[in-house]
């Protein structure tokens, strides 16, 4: 009787150093407005929530890429190739990335890259079951800056970064032409992009996916205060804060805000952060495209949109990129 034999799983761990983050928490506190960044969202409890938010009714951004994933995942294999290596930025439980890896025998590897790390080898061990033969290469890294590959056993053909979800939107445009940049420079000139992006849609629909009657999305926002208290030694009181998401046509985004409810201060690292009754600490900004904004931000990153695949309703994205290097550019 034969066996198969699993391919061994070990961590990189990348993670960001405390003082770094200390400090981008206070730049972002002590600006105008008050901002922190979504990143925070992602601890294990926040890892939980957001996996309970793509299972909402009025969360339509999941189940709707993932259609569009699983109508078009032999064409979208196909644009990866075999003997790929595919790094996830935001790997998350990887639920969607099984759609493409059932079409993809022949990979090299593949790398989930996230932020937090008991989710990350959670979802990392549960997809080495499922799929002995594959080599999972797990890095715990904040993927907005540069991070080593891991080397796979079998030799890559190219590389090709896989972005689902609607993430690159939590990036103003400046950022996610930056993010894209890195992309490129992971992958090198013969590398590819399968990422997705949530379009311009009915204002109602954006505001109830992002506002939803079971206050799944209220908690997942309001525990990054927790996750505040608990990791930095900040003393926010959550009870004293309130959730909202709101609609700025001008930048085409949903902006996630949580609202001081009455005059406070709050302790972080030693310093005392003011904040005003009614005044919004900025959470999330979850900008939404065109077709021709995101094919025109793709290309300034570098990149060459070959394909997108639409769901029948228009509401979202799903895109193949080829890396675009002149003679002037490095990888």
């Amino acid at each position: 009787m034969s066996t198969t034999t699993r391919m061994p799983l070990a961590l990189r761990d990348c993670h960001p150093q405390r003082e770094p983050l200390v400090a981008d928490l206070l730049r972002g506190l002590r600006d105008t407005p008050k901002h922190v960044s979504p990143s925070y969202f992602y601890d294990a409890r926040g890892s939980q929530l957001f996996d309970a938010i793509c299972e909402l009714p009025e969360y339509y951004v999941t189940r709707t890429e993932r259609c569009i994933l699983e109508t078009h995942a032999v064409d979208i294999a196909r644009c990866i190739g075999a003997q790929a290596l595919l790094v996830e930025y935001g790997s998350g439980a990887s639920i969607k990335t099984r759609i493409l890896l059932d079409q993809l025998p022949h990979l090299s590897a593949y790398v989930p890259v996230e932020i937090s790390r008991a989710h990350l080898l959670d979802a990392a061990h549960r997809l080495s079951e499922t799929y002995p033969r594959l080599e999972v290469l797990p890095v715990c890294a904040d993927f907005t800056l540069p991070f080593d590959l891991p080397k796979p056993h079998r030799p890559a053909a190219r590389t090709v970064v896989f972005f689902p979800g609607s993430t690159l939107g939590n990036f103003d445009p400046p950022a996610a032409i930056d993010l894209m940049r890195l992309m490129r420079n992971l992958t090198g000139p013969n590398g590819g992009l399968v990422i997705g992006t949530d379009l311009v849609k009915n204002v109602g629909i954006l505001l109830r996916a992002y506002n939803d009657a079971a206050g799944v999305t209220a908690e997942f926002n309001l525990n990054l205060l927790r996750r505040l208290n608990r990791e930095f030694g900040a003393d926010f009181d959550l009870a004293a804060f309130s959730h909202e998401a709101i609609w700025n046509a001008a930048e085409s985004r949903i902006e996630m805000h949580l609202i001081s409810a009455r005059q406070q201060v709050v302790r972080l690292a030693g310093e005392r952060i003011q904040f005003a009754p009614g005044e919004r600490l900025v959470t999330e900004h979850s900008h939404k495209y065109t077709l021709d904004s995101f094919q025109s931000q793709a290309a300034e990153a570098g990149w060459d949109l070959k394909g997108t695949w639409l769901d029948d309703r228009r509401f979202f994205g799903v895109h193949y990129l080829d890396a675009c290097f002149r003679r002037h550019d490095h990888a």
